[in-house]
């Protein structure tokens, strides 16, 4: 039994001993992990406090501008975070290259190595585009700080302007030049590269209009002798947008509601040297106008009244640009009724079978909602006041977004900024709307030398200057003069767009001129002096006003060239006019029912007697009318004009009456058809007081490719100059006098070049007289440069 117990008590002494390990072994583990966490916690919660801080290596920049930019001050507490925090502030500062924070007992050292100063920026390697136009596009200046990162896109500013260009493989690199003294210049070394032009542009899916219509949409061109010289045939990624917009708003305005541009594919040719650029687009059906009702919502507006006022008519080609003309109106109507926050919605239902669709005009009341202010921002030169005439509301008038709209157009089409935008947001309060109007203003002067060339006056030197922005006025002002060989001239152009803030065009122009043309038998010598106004009268109509003072000699030749009845308008001397006179213009070429179609007509009158020494009624009349056919590829234009000239006292003279040239009646001399004087064997053209004439033409396409630029014409043109009343015709033998009509038929070769428009016309006289002169050829080309 003993030895029993004792077994048992060994157990149980083997057990205890067992327990007493582990738990001595537990213990022994806890302690080492609370020694860890003790340590842990006492590193993180570390904090240094110095006494004294020591910077190095600075010498540009001072020790307290450094320990600022650190935010780090002498007798502070800080943990090791925040030693990192000011270590990282001072390297992105963008002053130094390197940073070195060491605490050392109670000292903080700080060692800094500065980056330089730049001495000098130059551009080597650039022939396309100048320096003065690179250095617009670096943000890097000298005297300044380098930083490596900005001079790395100051060089990608510089190959996406090449790439602009089309010069997609032109290359920057920003080098380094070092000199004494921490400064440094910086070089970009340019690779242009060669231009990547457009080799072919072309469409598929089109079947209405033909690739050669639909390229002159385009604002890209297709590679062609002389688009490099405009650079329109390059590629360029950005321009491709504005392309696809300018299409879908030619078919948008032609009734293709369903148009769509599916894709537009980009694809290098296998030399790397060109692209074939490549428009996918689905163009639909064609729609019309079907009904066109109005209704009212807002109580106490009748729909009728305002349906009155709509212009579009079923069966016209639908056009989104004619629904809001449309609107306009409506809302022109509701300002003139004094109905205030008139809203007008177009409701529109197709008509697939008939393609059609009806427009139904929702009259509703729109929001409560008013003009806070009009906050006007970008403009250093141009005035508030020429941005804030565009608007037709003020603030505390009634806000409408589609007069916003209209307003940020016009602003756009004044052409004085390289952007303009215009944006509404809420005011001081939910009824109250802030108009922000944001510019980048662009220049608008230019000094332009160029050449001129036709055959009435020969080759000739054109210097013009032309401020589009006076003084940041809105204003035009244009100083000219042309020398040919044959005629000079000298004028000066002002032109105020808004007189007395309305919509009051004034005007004023100086001119002096004279000529020496081998189209007539003497010179003259002429000035003028002519203040006038212009305004609206009508949605597509137009005043002038006028008041001219002119004094017009005519001058004899050595030898004399003239028979009796010129001698006798010569001995007359200076002659001063003073008359008073207006042109009525109506033009619906870009605002008709039709993108396809429009008129011209203009009529006016001067009235001279008003003191000088001639009294007369001048009258001129002219209508212009053009249409696109075979979907826009053939235009016609047909042109009627006249005019009558009534003598009512002084010298009735040659250079008082009308003279044709080939610019009302081609296939004749200027001065080559009407009455003449054959006196004393000379042959002088005496012009008439009457003329008619009418010009019908046909321009088309020759089949050449469109990049050419060159196209043809046929055209057929009568008219007649006659009438010698009040005329001296003493010692005089006149033929003609009483006028017959001529028939002219005719071709033109019509070439669009980077230096001009060159047009020459080849004309046949199929009825004449047989004193009149022909000119069987004619060339014009005038241009800038």
């Amino acid at each position: 039994m003993r030895l029993g117990l004792e077994g048992g008590a060994a157990k149980r002494h083997s057990r205890v001993s067992i327990a007493t390990g582990l738990l001595r072994a537990f213990v022994f583990f806890a302690a080492i992990a609370a020694t860890y966490t003790i340590g842990t916690t006492q590193a993180q919660a570390q904090s240094y406090r110095f006494d004294s801080v020591v910077i190095e290596g600075n010498a540009r920049i001072g020790q307290s501008a450094i320990l600022s930019q650190a935010g780090i001050g002498r007798g502070q507490t800080l943990t090791a975070g925040q030693l990192n925090d000011a270590y990282q502030r001072l390297l992105s500062s963008g002053l130094f290259e390197s940073v070195e924070i060491n605490p050392q007992g109670s000292t903080l050292r700080i060692t800094v190595v500065e980056l330089p100063t730049i001495n000098r920026i130059s551009f080597e390697g650039n022939r396309r585009i100048k320096d003065d136009a690179l250095t617009a596009l670096v943000s890097s200046s000298e005297r300044r700080v380098f930083n490596p990162s900005l001079a790395e896109k100051d060089a990608a500013a510089i190959a996406e302007a090449y790439s602009n260009d089309g010069r997609l493989a032109a290359r920057v690199t920003p080098r380094v030049i070092k000199r004494r003294d921490n400064r440094v210049d910086l070089v970009f070394e340019i690779f242009e590269g060669d231009v990547v032009e457009i080799e072919r542009l072309s469409f598929v899916g089109n079947r209405v209009f033909s690739d050669r219509r639909l390229r002159r949409v385009l604002g890209t061109k297709q590679a062609g002798i002389f688009r490099s010289l405009i650079k329109a045939d390059t590629f360029v990624a950005d321009r491709i947008e504005f392309d696809k917009q300018m299409l879908r708003d030619f078919y948008l305005s032609r009734g293709y509601v369903d148009f769509r541009i599916n894709s537009v594919n980009a694809e290098l040719t296998r030399e790397r040297d060109g692209y074939f650029l490549v428009f996918n687009v689905q163009e639909g059906q064609q729609f019309k106008f079907g009904q066109i009702t109005t209704v009212s919502e807002m109580p106490g507006v009748d729909a009728d009244a305002y349906q009155a006022v709509t212009k579009i008519r079923p069966g016209v080609v639908y056009s989104p640009a004619l629904v809001e003309q449309e609107i306009s109106r409506m809302e022109a109507l509701a300002i003139r009724n004094t109905v205030d926050f008139m809203r007008v919605e177009p409701r529109i239902t197709r008509n697939d079978r008939d393609l059609t669709l009806d427009v139904e005009f929702v009259i509703s009341r729109g929001p409560r909602v008013f003009v806070e202010r009009i906050d006007i921002e970008g403009n250093t030169t141009t005035l508030d006041r020429v941005l804030r005439r565009q608007f037709p509301v003020a603030e505390g008038d009634p806000f409408n977004p589609r007069e916003i709209r209209e307003s940020a157009e016009r602003i756009r089409a004044l052409d004085f900024f390289e952007s303009a935008e215009v944006n509404a947001r809420e005011g001081s309060s939910p009824e109250q709307v802030i108009v922000d109007v944001d510019v980048v203003e662009k220049p608008t002067g230019s000094l332009s030398f160029g050449g001129t060339f036709s055959s009435a006056n020969g080759f000739g030197l054109a210097v013009s200057f032309v401020e589009r922005n006076f003084v940041g006025r809105g204003q035009s002002l244009s100083l000219e003069f042309s020398t040919a060989e044959e005629a000079e001239a000298y004028g000066l152009t002002f032109r105020e767009p808004a007189l007395l803030g309305r919509d009051l065009a004034f005007g004023l122009k100086l001119q002096y001129g004279s000529t020496n043309s081998s189209f007539t038998s003497y010179d003259t010598e002429q000035y003028i002096i002519e203040p006038s106004l212009g305004f609206p009268v009508s949605e597509n109509g137009r005043l002038q006003v006028r008041y001219t003072a002119e004094s017009i000699e005519m001058e004899e030749r050595t030898p004399p060239e003239n028979g009796a009845i010129i001698t006798n308008e010569i001995a007359a001397g200076a002659q001063m006019r003073s008359s008073v006179g207006y042109t009525y213009t109506y033009d619906t070429r870009l605002s008709g029912l039709d993108p396809t179609a429009g008129v011209l007509l203009q009529f006016g009158q001067d009235f001279a007697g008003l003191g000088g020494d001639s009294e007369f009624i001048r009258t001129t009349a002219k209508i212009v009318g053009q249409k696109r056919i075979l979907n826009d590829e053939v235009t016609l234009t047909a042109t009627l004009e006249g005019g009558a000239l009534s003598w009512l006292g002084g010298t009735n003279r040659a250079v008082d009456r009308f003279i044709l040239g080939p610019s009302i009646l081609r296939g004749f001399e200027p001065g080559g058809i009407g009455p003449r004087d054959q006196s004393g064997g000379f042959d002088n053209a005496l012009g008439g007081n009457l003329y008619l004439a009418a010009r019908f033409e046909a321009e088309f396409p020759l089949g050449l490719p469109e990049e050419y630029g060159i196209r043809g014409a046929v055209f057929y043109d009568v008219g007649n100059l006659w009438d010698l009343s009040d005329v001296d015709l003493s010692g005089g033998n006149v033929v003609g006098e009483d006028g017959s009509f001529r028939h002219v038929i005719g071709v033109s070769i019509l070439w669009d070049t980077p230096v001009g428009p060159l047009r020459f016309n080849f004309t046949d006289a199929i009825k004449k007289e047989s004193f009149d002169r022909e000119q069987s050829f004619d060339l014009t080309l005038s241009t800038t440069f």
